[in-house]
C-alpha cells in the first residue's frame, strides 16, 4: 500500500512551515487537546464544522468539504498532492469553499503520525499536512517510519524532546481517535473519504470531479 510514488512538493510545504503560513481554527495541541464532540452526536451534527476542527479558508465559506484521511494511505496522499493544492487554488483561497481536515487513521503509524501533526501546533498545522503527505514515499517505507518522519518535521521546531511528549500524550491521541469515532458514526470505512455540504463521496476525486461539485452549490 505504502510503495507508491509521491508527487513532488515537499519542498514547497516545509517553506510553508518555516514561514508559518498556513493557519487553521483549531487550537493548538502543544497543551490541552481541544474536547472532541461526543460519539454519540448525530450525523448533521458531527457534518457540520466542530469547535475542534482545522479549518482552512474562510470559516464563513458557503460550501464546507470535510476529508477523512490517513497519514498512511497512497491514495490520500495523491489526493494531497495532486488535486487539493489546484482546489485550494480555486475556490478555497477565494472564499467560496472552507477545508476541514480530519483523521481517519488506518493503522498505528497513521495514529502517530496524526498525532505529530496535531503536535505542530495550529499556524503549522496544514503545512505540516502536507508535508507529511508529499514526503510518504519516504518516511513511510522507513524501518522506522516514525522516527523517519520526525526528522523531517524538525522544520517545524518539533525536537526529540518535543516529539517524544507529543507521542506520550493521551490526550492528544485521544483526539485522533475521536476523529476516527466520528468518522465512522457518519459512514466512513475507506480513504480518503469526502463530505460535501453533507454529501459523501467516497476515494479521491479528480480536480474536474470537484470542479463540478462545487460549481453547482455556488450557483
Amino acid at each position: 500500500m505504502r510503495n507508491i510514488l509521491i508527487a513532488a512538493g515537499g519542498v514547497v510545504a516545509v517553506a510553508a512551515i518555516a514561514a508559518g503560513v498556513y493557519f487553521g481554527t483549531r487550537p493548538s495541541s502543544t497543551g490541552p487537546a481541544p474536547t472532541p464532540v461526543a460519539q454519540t452526536a448525530d450525523k448533521a451534527t458531527l457534518l457540520g464544522v466542530q469547535a475542534g476542527d482545522h479549518v482552512l479558508g474562510d470559516p464563513k465559506a458557503p460550501i464546507t468539504m470535510i476529508e477523512y484521511a490517513s497519514f498512511t494511505c497512497p491514495h490520500c496522499a495523491h489526493f494531497s498532492t495532486a488535486v487539493l493544492p489546484e482546489i485550494k487554488k480555486k475556490w478555497v483561497d477565494t472564499g467560496k469553499v472552507k477545508l476541514v481536515y480530519r483523521d481517519f487513521p488506518l493503522d498505528q503509524t497513521a495514529v502517530k503520525a496524526a498525532q505529530l501533526a496535531e503536535c505542530a501546533g495550529n499556524d503549522k498545522y496544514f503545512g505540516v499536512v502536507d508535508v507529511i503527505f508529499s514526503t510518504q514515499a519516504k518516511w513511510a517505507t522507513a524501518a522506522d517510519p516514525i522516527a523517519e518522519l520526525a526528522k523531517l518535521l524538525r522544520i517545524a521546531g518539533m525536537g526529540d524532546a518535543e516529539v517524544k511528549a507529543c507521542l506520550a500524550n493521551d490526550a492528544v491521541q485521544n483526539g485522533v481517535i475521536a476523529d476516527y469515532r466520528g468518522g465512522e458514526a457518519v459512514g466512513v470505512n475507506s480513504t480518503p473519504t469526502l463530505f460535501i455540504n453533507g454529501e459523501q463521496f467516497k476515494g479521491g476525486r479528480s480536480i474536474e470531479e470537484l470542479d463540478a461539485v462545487f460549481g453547482k452549490l455556488a450557483k
